[in-house]
C-alpha cells in the first residue's frame, strides 16, 4: 500500500445499541484494526447516546485519521426497526406483497418520518417525500398502512 492510500481518513460504518456500546464485536475488531482504542469510542459512544433508550440501534459513522484519532456522528434508528417497534412485530415477512405481518396507521408513517427527518442527509427533504420512503420500506416488511 503506497503512503498516499494510508494516510487518508478511514470511514467505519457500525451500528450500535444506544449506551450498550462494548468493546466486543462488532466494535472491537473494526476499531481495532484500524489503530483506534475502542474502549475509548465505547465510553464517548455511550455517553453520547445516555439520553436514547438502552439499545436501540443507532447507525453509527466513524471518520478515523491518518494519527489514530477518531469522531463520530450517530444517526437516528433505522425506519425498518422503528416500523417493526410501530406495528409490533418481531420481523418483516419473508414474501413482501404477498404477506401482512402487522399494520400501522398514517400518523405512525408521519412519526416515523419527523424522526427521520433530523439525519443530516434528509434534512433537505419535504416531510412527504420522507413518509413516502418510511410507507416503501414497510411495504418490503409487509407492514400495512391504513389511514
Amino acid at each position: 500500500m503506497s503512503k498516499a492510500l494510508k494516510a487518508r481518513a478511514q470511514l467505519v460504518r457500525l451500528l450500535v445499541p444506544a449506551g450498550k456500546a462494548a468493546p466486543t464485536p462488532p466494535v472491537g475488531p473494526a476499531l481495532g484494526a484500524r489503530g483506534v482504542k475502542s474502549m475509548d469510542f465505547c465510553k464517548e459512544f455511550n455517553a453520547r447516546t445516555a439520553h436514547i433508550e438502552p439499545g436501540i440501534p443507532t447507525p453509527t459513522l466513524i471518520t478515523v485519521e491518518p494519527d489514530r484519532t477518531f469522531s463520530f456522528i450517530t444517526k437516528t434508528p433505522p425506519t425498518t426497526y422503528l416500523l417493526k417497534k410501530a406495528a409490533g412485530i418481531e420481523k418483516g415477512t419473508g414474501r413482501p406483497g404477498h404477506e401482512i405481518t402487522g399494520t400501522i396507521s398514517l400518523k405512525h408513517v408521519y412519526e416515523i418520518a419527523k424522526i427521520k427527518a433530523r439525519d443530516e442527509h434528509l434534512k433537505h427533504l419535504k416531510l412527504e417525500s420522507i413518509a413516502s420512503t418510511v410507507i416503501g420500506t414497510a411495504r418490503t416488511l409487509g407492514v400495512q398502512v391504513v389511514p
